[in-house]
C-alpha cells in the first residue's frame, strides 16, 4: 500500500477562460470544476484511479467538502478531526494550458493537532511501502516537519515497541520553499535520517536544490529545463547530499530521474496541453506505480513522464488511470550526472 501524507490539503475549483486572462477585466468562465486536491491527495486520487491501493492521510473535519469529496471518489482516506474548514484554492486556467494558482494558506493546527497527525500518519502507515509526504504546510508548522515525519517512520520501523516491525517505508517528498529545503538538509544530527528516498522537485525548486546542496554552478529555472545535462548534474548533486533519488519536472520538456546508479531524461511528445494543474502529482503518481510492478528506474521514469503528459491533456485537476497514458510514446535518454 501507498500512504500519501498531505497536512494541507484543499478543495481545488479550476475556472476555464475563453482566451487570455485580462487583469482588472471582467470574463466569464467556460467551465468551472472542483476537486478534492493537495499534492498528497492528488498522488491518492490517481493511484486509485489505476486500482492501485493507497490511503490518503490529512486533517479535515468530517463534514469538510474535502473529505466529502474523497468520499464520492472513493478515494481510501484517515483524517484527523480539526475544528477549523480547509483551504479553498483557485486555478485560471487559459486556452493552451497557462495556469494561475491563487492557493489560501490553511487553517491554524495547534502542537497539540500537529502531533496528533504525525500519530496518525505513524499508526496508518503500518505495513506501507511508500509513504508521500507532500505539499504546503499549514500556518505554524516548523520548517522541519517533514524530516521530523520521515525520521519517526523510520524509528518506528526500528523499533522497539509495538509498531516496530523492521520494514521502513520508502519516503518520498514532494513540496517547495523552506519545508523542501529542510527535508534534504536534515541538520538534526539523529543517527536515523530524515532525508528522503525520492524527491521530486520542479526545475525551479531544483535549482534551489542544487545550491544548498554545494553546486557551484547557478542556473535559473528555465536553464534548467532547456538543458536536460545540466538538470541532471544539478540533481546528482542533491544525491549526493544523502537523497536517495531525484525526479526533476521540467514541465513539457519531461522528466530527469538521478540515482547513485545512473542518470536519465524523458520527454513525450507534444500533447494539447489543457490544464497542468496536478500534472507533477500524476507523474509521482506514475513512478510509484511503476516502481510498485518492480520497473527499473528509467521505466519508472517512463511511466512518470506518461503520466504527467496524461495529466496535462485532461482538464481541471483531473488525472489519468494507467490506460489514458502511452509510455510506448516516451522517448528514454541516458545522461551523464557529472
Amino acid at each position: 500500500m501507498i500512504v500519501t501524507f498531505t497536512a494541507n490539503p484543499s478543495l481545488d475549483r479550476t475556472v476555464a477562460l475563453p482566451g487570455p486572462l485580462e487583469r482588472g477585466e471582467v470574463q466569464r468562465a467556460v467551465s468551472v470544476s472542483q476537486e478534492s486536491g493537495g499534492k498528497g491527495v492528488n498522488v491518492s486520487r490517481a493511484l486509485c484511479a489505476s486500482g492501485v491501493e493507497t490511503l490518503a492521510v490529512l486533517p479535515g473535519a468530517d463534514s469538510d467538502p474535502v473529505l466529502a469529496g474523497l468520499r464520492h471518489d472513493k478515494v481510501p482516506f484517515a483524517a484527523l478531526g480539526i475544528d477549523e474548514p480547509l483551504r479553498t484554492n483557485v486555478a485560471l486556467t487559459e486556452p493552451g494550458g497557462v495556469t494561475t494558482k491563487i492557493n489560501e494558506p490553511g487553517p491554524v493546527l495547534s502542537a497539540d493537532e500537529q502531533e496528533a497527525l504525525i500519530g496518525l500518519l505513524l499508526e496508518r502507515a503500518r505495513g506501507a511501502s511508500w509513504v508521500i509526504l507532500a505539499g504546503s504546510l499549514p500556518p505554524g508548522f516548523p520548517a522541519d516537519f517533514y524530516a521530523t515525519a520521515a525520521r519517526r517512520l523510520r524509528q518506528g520501523a526500528a523499533g522497539p515497541g509495538p509498531a516496530a516491525d523492521g520494514a521502513a517505508p520508502l519516503i518520498a517528498v514532494d513540496s517547495s520553499g523552506a519545508p523542501l529545503a529542510a527535508a534534504v538538509a536534515d541538520a538534526s544530527g539523529d543517527t536515523i535520517s530524515g532525508k528522503p528516498d525520492l524527491l521530486k522537485p520542479n526545475a525551479e525548486e531544483l535549482a534551489e536544490l542544487a545550491a544548498a546542496a554545494g553546486y557551484a554552478t547557478a542556473f535559473t529555472a528555465e536553464e534548467l529545463e532547456a538543458d536536460p545535462e545540466a538538470a541532471a548534474a544539478a540533481a546528482a548533486a542533491v544525491v549526493r547530499s544523502g537523497v536517495g533519488a531525484v525526479l526533476a519536472t521540467l514541465g513539457s520538456k519531461g522528466a530527469v530521474l538521478v540515482t547513485a546508479d545512473g542518470a536519465w531524461l524523458a520527454t513525450h511528445p507534444p500533447v494539447a496541453a489543457v490544464s497542468t494543474v496536478g500534472a507533477g502529482d500524476s507523474s509521482l503518481a506514475g513512478y510509484l506505480l511503476a516502481h510498485g510492478l518492480g520497473a527499473a528506474p528509467a521505466d519508472c521514469l517512463r511511466q512518470a513522464v506518461a503520466h504527467g503528459a496524461a495529466a496535462a491533456s485532461l482538464p481541471g485537476s483531473t488525472v489519468p488511470a494507467v490506460h489514458q497514458t502511452t509510455p510506448d510514446a516516451v522517448t528514454i535518454t541516458a545522461l551523464r550526472k557529472d
